[in-house]
Parts: C-alpha cells; structure tokens; sequence
C-alpha cells in the first residue's frame, strides 16, 4: 500500500526464538549484515527441543531478537542462521512489513 509521498517502504520483520546462549553469535550475525536495530526479549514455551522455562538466567532458556530489514538482508541472515541449525534450539520467521527506519 505504499505509494509517492508515503514515509513507509517495504521490508522484513524477521523473528528469531532460540536458546540464550546463541544471544552473542546472532547479534554478531545482524551486525555482520549491517542491521541498524533489534529488540531482544527472555520467552517461555515449548516445542521440538522440550519445554523451556526461564527458571534460571542462561539456563534453558531463549530469547526471541526481532529485527527489520530488506528481503535481500533477510536471505542471507536466514542462510548463515542455518549453520546453528541442529545444534541448539532456533527457529527463525520473516513478514514482509511495511516501516519507516
């Protein structure tokens, strides 16, 4: 819906949930790709990793980082995020947005 004049542009939300020891890797991983922002948030849930509590800061739990950037940017995070698949807790989602940043 944007048109001349509008203040918004197309982009990407993208939603990260893993575990709190990635936290570091993955704001490494944005920078690298030269995001201007991100939110990170302590979550609680479950799911093919087991149930994860928050009981303990660092242990079993995960974090949820949310970002917005442009679809080419959100490619190549969702690729490099692949690398830790299989090895810790991670799954990643994208919106396509619109946004002024």
């Amino acid at each position: 819906m944007s048109n001349s004049g509008s203040p918004v542009e197309p982009a990407v939300l993208i939603t990260i949930i893993g575990e709190t020891v990635l936290k570091d890797r993955i704001v490494r991983l944005l920078k690298d790709y030269s995001v201007s922002g991100y939110t990170i948030c302590q979550v609680q849930g479950e799911g093919g990793h087991g149930r994860r509590l928050s009981d303990l800061a660092g242990y079993n739990t995960n974090i949820e980082i949310k970002t917005i950037v442009s679809l080419e940017a959100s490619d190549a995070i969702f690729s490099a995020l692949k690398e830790e698949q299989g090895k810790h807790a991670l799954i990643a989602f994208r919106h396509n947005v619109e946004a002024f940043y």
